[in-house]
């Protein structure tokens, strides 16, 4: 009986099998923040009780507002890829793919810096 030996060739890493890993790992590290950020404000807060002292004695750590920021972007990056992946259908050329590949990370990098640097670097008390 003869041994069989069979080799699987493996692509190369493009920009797609990369945005495919990311929307995966991202994904995974989704799942605990989100459901942390439920736990926290819908369960063991209520929603009713979260008010402005509330927000403010949280986000007097800086672990809460790092926290907010990865929340904010890694959902809003996977929310992103998967308009590329929408907008992929449409584009044919490959011209515009490439435009809207750039357009949609400037648009990402330029709302997550916005959000980031609210969320961090918080909110200035009045004088």
């Amino acid at each position: 009986m003869s041994e069989v030996i069979r080799t699987v060739a493996k692509p190369p890493e493009n920009f797609e099998s990369k945005a495919w890993k990311f929307m995966r790992y991202s994904g995974f590290l989704l799942i605990p923040l989100v459901w942390g950020h439920v736990l926290l404000q819908d369960i063991i807060v209520g929603v009713h009780q979260i008010d402005l002292d509330y927000v403010a004695m949280r986000w007097a750590s800086i672990g809460w507002r790092i926290y907010d920021t990865a929340l904010l972007a890694f959902a809003f990056a996977h929310g992103v890829n998967g308009i590329r992946q929408v907008g992929e259908d449409f584009i044919h050329s490959p011209r515009g793919r490439r435009i809207l590949n750039w357009a949609l990370i400037i648009f990402w990098v330029t709302i997550t810096a916005i959000g980031g640097i609210a969320l961090i670097g918080g909110v200035a008390k009045p004088s």
